[in-house]
């Protein structure tokens, strides 16, 4: 059989084949001389009645209303009016040939015309099928070999029929493949299946290139069911064949952006989110992508507007199937500030985009700008390979979305990288980078914000320098998370700071930076009770503990504002709390703030830490404060070590649900040997006394060079002390990392630099001290001030 047409249609029996119409045979006089058992079903005549009979007796040869009229001699096919034995009309189709020897006698044939108006729209539907269905339909027989199909099959192999009749489905696919599991895995196996068993298969997915196409892989739902006659015997299989590679091309296209808005942008960074379109789109989309960008955006800044041909553009991504992650080294982190740009040689597909800011498609090769605004990010490139299959519309369309959302995506990252570089740098100024060598203490400290977006949080802690190598150690915690509490503890650490150079006692720097918070709380909100502005502060609620350590006396004065109280390790591994006054937070006023004067003998470890450390959403306080005390109970263990056991302890996931501040010092002593101390009567001669015990001393130290300028100045601050106050005055040196020279007195007035005229006699000596020193500066004391300087050594020392 070939493929079926119109004329070939009418093999198929129909309703006026001899072996199924009503048959009749007529002499040349048109009487009846044979009657057929379908024509007495047809027209009830028995053929005892009929025969013999004229022709007229059932076909009658007068007009009707909806049949043109009887001829005289029925001669060929006609559609006339017949009467049934009963006398009721009968529209019939008739044919009529002549018998075979020569006679005159003839065989008519008669239907009822509804029935061969059934055959031929049914007639009509199957020639339909055969020429005009989308769907391939191919029979097999028993032996697995073609032996019919219809157009669109015969259209789908690309030559006619008869060349590939008998050619078995394997043959015509050789390397096809089924993309669907659980059934056999060739076509071969499939059909003999279907014949042994009977078992049909439907919606089988088989790609493969068919032989009109040969370069395009197509997809075809397929369905195979067995064929059999009334009797059973089986006659082949039927294949039916619908190809999807358009629809299948459009879920992989859209199962490619689902991929994409799964995985690009999920990371805010740059050369991660450049990656990711590489793997999305290989091998699926192209076998080589590349993404360049603008080395500005790698900093985190804005590239020029539109497109140029001079952008600096960067490699920072690169995949092609085939390659894993180690054949691409280097490839997780940016390029290094040195790479050299890369250079597009004129005319090139990348050139051509760049110079016309539009997408360029050059064969097998698709270039895509990435666009944000009206800026440049740089070019992704997609390449399939040479003499491969090129992008069609609807890919270039995709490559196009793919960029798209990538361009997007690079720019929120490179947004970010700008915010970071800004959140770093302002979080390096709020915060010590560096904490300065202390003859007071040993130190380390963890800061973990919890915002890692930004890296700062309102957390912070501080190492200060105080007069008479005492050291203030500040920790605190600002209310909230993020740059607005990182913004408002970097004025609480300033503020804190130029307090404590004062060198108040702790309870005095809460109470004035208690005041301090809540007159700025007014100057934001307007008048109390009457909020105008439109951000909450953050101020208010903020706790801080600040403590005065002094390795002379090892003494250590401390007070809170809400604030949790450190953790004390004596030399024995002993740990404690203090029951130091709490003092509400600052800003909320009405209590006052207490200090509280322990002994810290040499090698005791003060632990400063904020709520974020040992309060979790699944453990309360009491239970962080004593995983904490047992492992600061290891006194074998360095500062480093014990910082970063507290947090592995602690915060075991690196993760922390509020910010997170520890300092840890462990405390020292100065030798005797490095501190003389004297007391002195308020009386002229003091000055003197205090002259010779200092030079006496300076020498016993090696520092003759400074003995001069130590007796000026250890003079003058005498004699000021005993101008202006009572009692007895103390006299202290101590070398440390410089010499500091010490007066106290009972006064509470401080000196003042002065400019004095040139007949004054006096006013002189303060100025000439503070020319002589480093610095210089005064501290109170509930029993009076202290007058104190500082000398850099000689350079031999």
């Amino acid at each position: 059989m070939t493929a079926w047409n119109a004329e070939q249609s009418a093999d198929f029996r129909g309703p006026l084949d001899v072996t199924r119409a009503a048959t009749t045979v007529v002499d040349a006089q048109d009487t009846v001389i044979g009657w057929s058992p379908a024509a007495e079903r047809l027209f009830g005549f028995p053929p005892d009645e009929i025969i013999g009979r004229p022709l007229a007796t059932f076909l009658s040869p007068g007009p009707s209303p909806s049949v043109p009229p009887l001829r005289s001699r029925f001669r060929g096919n006609e559609t006339c009016v017949a009467r049934h034995r009963d006398g009721r009309e009968l529209v019939v189709a008739t044919a009529v040939c002549p018998l075979s020897g020569g006679t005159a006698e003839r065989v008519l044939v008669a239907t009822e015309l509804k029935d061969l108006r059934l055959w031929e729209s049914q007639l009509a539907l199957l020639n339909g099928l055969a020429t005009q269905s989308p769907l391939g339909l191919a029979i097999y027989d028993t032996e697995l070999r073609l032996t019919w199909c219809n157009a669109a099959y015969e259209q789908e192999i690309g030559r006619p029929f008869a060349e590939f009749r008998g050619v078995r489905a394997d043959e015509l696919y050789s390397d096809g493949r089924f993309l669907t599991k659980g059934h056999p895995p060739t076509l071969d196996a499939v059909m003999r299946h279907v014949l042994d068993t009977g078992e049909p298969f439907l919606d089988l997915h088989f790609q493969g290139r068919p032989p009109s196409d040969p370069q395009t892989d197509h997809l075809w739902s397929c369905a195979y069911y067995r064929l059999q006659d009334a009797d059973g015997h089986v006659l082949g299989v039927c294949e039916d064949a619908f190809d999807i590679s358009d629809r299948y091309r459009a879920q992989r296209r859209l199962a490619m952006l689902v991929e994409a808005g799964r995985g690009i942008g999920t990371a805010l960074d740059v050369v991660v989110t450049a990656e990711k379109i590489t793997e999305v789109a290989v091998p699926e989309f192209a076998l080589t992508v590349t993404v360049d960008l603008s080395r500005a955006v790698l900093e985190g800044e804005v590239p020029a507007t539109g497109g140029s041909t001079e952008m600096a553009l960067v490699r920072v991504a690169r995949r092609s199937a085939g390659e894993t992650d180690q054949d691409r080294p280097g490839q997780r982190s940016p390029p290094p500030v040195k790479h050299s740009p890369l250079e597009y040689t004129s005319g090139s597909p990348q050139y051509r985009s760049l110079a016309s800011g539009g997408l360029v498609l050059d064969d097998t090769t698709l270039v895509v700008p990435l666009r944000a605004g009206n800026s440049t990010l740089g070019l992704v490139t997609f390449v399939r390979s040479t003499g491969g299959v090129t992008f069609d519309s609807g890919e270039v369309a995709l490559g196009d979305e793919l960029v798209a959302r990538t361009a997007v995506s690079i720019d929120n990252a490179r947004r970010f990288t700008r915010e970071r570089t800004a959140s770093l740098a302002l979080q390096r100024q709020l915060l010590p980078q560096h904490v300065p060598r202390q003859s007071a203490v040993d130190l380390a400290y963890r800061y973990l914000p919890t915002d890692a977006v930004t890296g700062v949080g309102g957390d912070w802690f501080d190492v200060i320098p105080l007069s008479g190598t005492r050291v203030g150690l500040v920790v605190g915690d600002v209310v909230g998370h993020g740059l607005q509490a990182a913004a408002t503890m970097g004025r609480l650490r300033t503020t804190v700071r130029a307090f404590a150079q004062m060198d108040v006692d702790p309870d005095e720097l809460l109470s004035r930076l208690d005041d301090l918070v809540g007159q700025s709380t007014e100057e934001q909100w307007g008048e109390p009770g009457s909020p105008g502005g439109s951000h909450a502060d953050v101020t208010i609620g903020a706790t801080c503990l600040y403590a005065v350590y002094d390795p002379v006396s090892r003494r250590c004065v401390m007070a809170r504002a809400g604030h949790l109280p450190p953790a004390v390790v004596d030399q024995e591994g002993s740990v404690s709390f203090p029951d130091l006054p709490a003092g509400p937070p600052l800003g909320l006023g009405g209590l006052p703030f207490e200090s509280m004067e322990i002994e810290l003998p040499e090698g005791s470890l003060l632990a400063l830490f904020t709520d974020g450390l040992v309060e979790s959403r699944d453990r309360d306080i009491d239970q962080g404060l004593a995983i904490l005390g047992r492992v600061l109970a290891d006194r074998h263990a360095s500062l480093e070590e014990l910082c970063d056991r507290v947090v592995a302890e602690l915060l075991p996931d690196g993760t922390t649900a509020d910010d997170t501040a520890l300092l840890l010092v462990r405390t020292r002593e100065l030798d005797r040997s490095q501190v003389a101390e004297w007391e002195l009567p308020a009386e002229p001669i003091a000055a003197g006394r205090a002259r010779d015990l200092a030079d006496e001393q300076l020498r016993d130290w090696g520092l003759e060079e400074l003995s001069f300028a130590t007796e000026l100045v250890v003079s003058e601050l005498v004699t000021n002390a005993v101008r202006y106050s009572e009692g007895p005055l103390h006299v202290r040196l101590i070398r440390d990392r410089t010499l500091l020279c010490e007066v106290a007195d009972t006064g509470h007035t401080s000196p003042h630099l002065r400019h004095s005229g040139e007949d004054d006699e006096g006013g002189r000596g303060l100025f000439i001290v503070a020319q002589l020193v480093q610095r210089w500066g005064t501290r109170y004391t509930r029993s009076g001030k202290t007058i104190w300087t500082e000398q850099a050594f000689p350079s031999a020392v």
